[in-house]
């Protein structure tokens, strides 16, 4: 058997040395295109040291300001500054719940079992939370840097890369924000597993392939965006491992069952994805927005997040979906991801890392470009994480090699890249303080976008619990002027009516709520408050069990059942209720309070 075993890298030194003439081709055009180090481990050397040190430096540079910052009114309270399970800390319950709990229309355990642990250390102090982000994004860029320089041996071209990842104004987003810890966290396990990819690929073993499995499937419970990322390791195949070329061959048919496991893996995370996040009711139906929409916004949008890269400007926590695109953008988006595309292929022969890098950008932005259509985005900064790498690598190799004779290209170059990280510094430093609190992200997002009805909505809803009543409402109803569908707006201002005592005005706004979106379980909860009040409490009980059927975990649903039920001397079932919210709640003064009383009024008259 160990005979048998032993046969195998012969075979794959034999394939190494028949693409031979592209390798040597791409290491002709520049000193630092050497590929395909055969160390088992990285080179480390004290230049590669300097790079990681100042790596780490530019971060904290950029993202230093966030242990100052605040939680957003977006996500965040959903994640871990309102939700009971996240807030206890790291409890054996809260990790049942986190592998068993679709809630948020998501599921991400590891992405849990991290908001829970920075709970069990820093409480409620979001400054904390924010720096493990930074803590992690640095590790990424850490870890994309020494696998560049690992697979290629170039270090120039690889530290450009990771810096450039670092300091992105793009991906201000993932870092600043406590809700997408799971961008970050999901990351770090995409760059693991692509470094235990390639310690497997420079010496195949059973163990080593069990740990590239081990590490895709953690990341996928930390997010689904890794489902992409067994195609992105066929395509490091191609470069810079050197196992195959984009042409067809007998080897692509083993590289492809290679990765069967990890193709496996990913469908059936794809799958659980898909079913939570619909169940969940993110998912919008193809009668909103038809396939011709979406194909549409798609390829626009392709060109946007290139745009964005070249000159990130005006950038929003929130881009509005765009149902009236012009025939002419969506045509000249198409020609220019057509012309790219044929020239990537033109020079796959000569420059492999332009196909891969193009296909790298295009392949992991399928998850998020809409074609299955999760919210109502049209873009998402946050989204262009791990796609952007694609298009570093094509600048960071492509530039050396177009401009490669120029007699003035070893100052032009190396001037060009360190101008561009600065730039990129600058910018995302600046765009790191449109995150510091709610008020300031979504006052930037109206300044820099048009029609952006969440962004008006969202600001209502944090004047609103500042006691900004007057103010709230008119950008709940600038909001609804933009979008009159918008049901989040609609059942908000509906609350905030209701708070002023402006009981017939709140119950036409929850009504219009369930209209748009009958499964709504807040419309349900706010228009059962108003019918108590009206003395319809049988009415009430009806929309809370309804609220309570569509969210089972909505806590103030069943303490509000709980009142109209011992309203109506139903005490058993009001207690069993109460009990209910104290479950999902165990913090909560107001809810052990009612159950006090409840227990108290069922027992008998002596005895009180």
């Amino acid at each position: 058997m160990r005979a048998k075993r032993r046969s195998k890298p012969p075979v794959r030194a034999a394939h190494q040395s028949k693409n031979r003439s592209s390798v040597g081709t791409l290491a002709s055009s520049s000193s630092e295109s050497t590929l395909r180090s055969p160390s088992l481990t990285p080179p480390l050397s004290r230049h590669a040291i300097w790079v990681g040190l100042a790596l780490i430096a530019v971060n904290l540079i950029v993202y230093g300001a966030v242990r100052h910052h605040d939680f957003v009114g977006w996500d965040d309270p959903d994640y871990v500054s309102q939700n009971p399970n996240v807030a206890r800390g790291l409890t054996w319950p809260g990790v049942s719940w986190a592998f068993t709990s679709g809630y948020a229309a998501n599921w991400h355990p590891l992405t849990w079992l991290s908001h829970m642990l920075d709970v069990q250390f820093y409480g409620m102090n979001a400054g904390p939370h924010l720096l493990t982000n930074l803590l992690l994004h640095i590790a990424n860029t850490i870890l994309l840097f020494g696998l560049l320089l690992w697979m290629t041996g170039a270090l120039g071209r690889s530290a450009f890369v990771a810096g450039m990842f670092a300091v992105h104004p793009l991906h201000v987003e993932s870092v600043a924000w406590v809700s997408e810890r799971k961008d970050v966290l999901s990351t770090l396990f995409w760059m693991l597993t692509i470094w235990a990819y390639v310690a497997y690929v420079r010496q195949p073993r059973l163990s080593r392939y069990g740990l590239v499995l081990l590490l895709l499937g953690l990341g996928l419970m930390a997010k689904p965006m890794l489902v992409t990322l067994p195609f992105v390791l066929l395509l490091l195949d191609v470069w810079p491992l050197g196992r195959a070329t984009l042409t067809p061959s007998p080897a692509w048919r083993r590289l492809v069952w290679e990765k069967v496991p990890l193709l496996a893996l990913a469908a059936a995370s794809s799958i659980v994805t898909f079913l939570v996040q619909q169940q969940g009711g993110a998912v919008r139906a193809l009668e909103a927005l038809p396939v011709r929409l979406r194909l549409a916004n798609a390829a626009v949008s392709y060109v946007s997040y290139m745009g964005k890269m070249l000159w990130p400007a005006r950038l929003a926590t929130f881009y509005p979906f765009d149902t009236a695109l012009s025939a002419w953008r969506v045509a000249g988006s198409i020609v220019i991801l057509a012309g790219v595309s044929a020239m990537a292929m033109r020079v796959a022969r000569r420059h492999a890392y332009v196909p891969v890098g193009w296909l790298w950008y295009l392949g992991t932005l399928v998850p998020v470009i809409g074609l299955v259509q999760v919210g109502g985005q049209s873009i998402a900064d946050r989204y262009t994480y791990v796609p952007l790498i694609g298009l570093f690598i094509m600048v960071a190799w492509g530039l050396p090699d177009l401009i490669g004779g120029w007699r003035f290209g070893r100052v032009a170059l190396p001037a060009a890249a360190g101008l561009a990280i600065t730039a990129s510094t600058v910018t995302a430093h600046m765009q790191v303080q449109h995150w510091s609190d709610t008020v300031a992200l979504w006052s930037h997002a109206i300044e820099v976008t048009s029609g952006n009805y969440r962004a008006h909505s969202n600001l209502g809803n944090f004047l609103s619990d500042q006691g900004k009543v007057d103010e709230a409402i008119r950008h709940y109803q600038e909001a609804l002027r933009i979008n009159p569908n918008f049901v989040e707006a609609e059942t908000n201002l509906a609350n905030t009516l209701a708070r002023q005592g402006r009981l017939d005005q709140a119950v036409e706004h929850y009504s219009h709520s369930l209209l748009i979106r009958p499964q709504y379980a807040g419309a349900h909860n706010g228009l059962g408050a108003i019918l108590v009040d009206q003395g319809k409490v049988n009415d009430a009980i009806a929309h809370y069990r309804e609220a309570i059927r569509l969210e089972p975990e909505f806590a103030e649903a069943h303490n509000n059942l709980a009142a109209a039920l011992a309203q109506e001397g139903r005490v058993d079932e009001a207690v069993q209720e109460v009990a209910e919210a104290l479950k999902i709640q165990p913090n909560s003064t107001e809810f052990r309070s009612n159950l006090d009383l409840l227990l108290k009024a069922k027992r008998p008259a002596a005895q009180r």
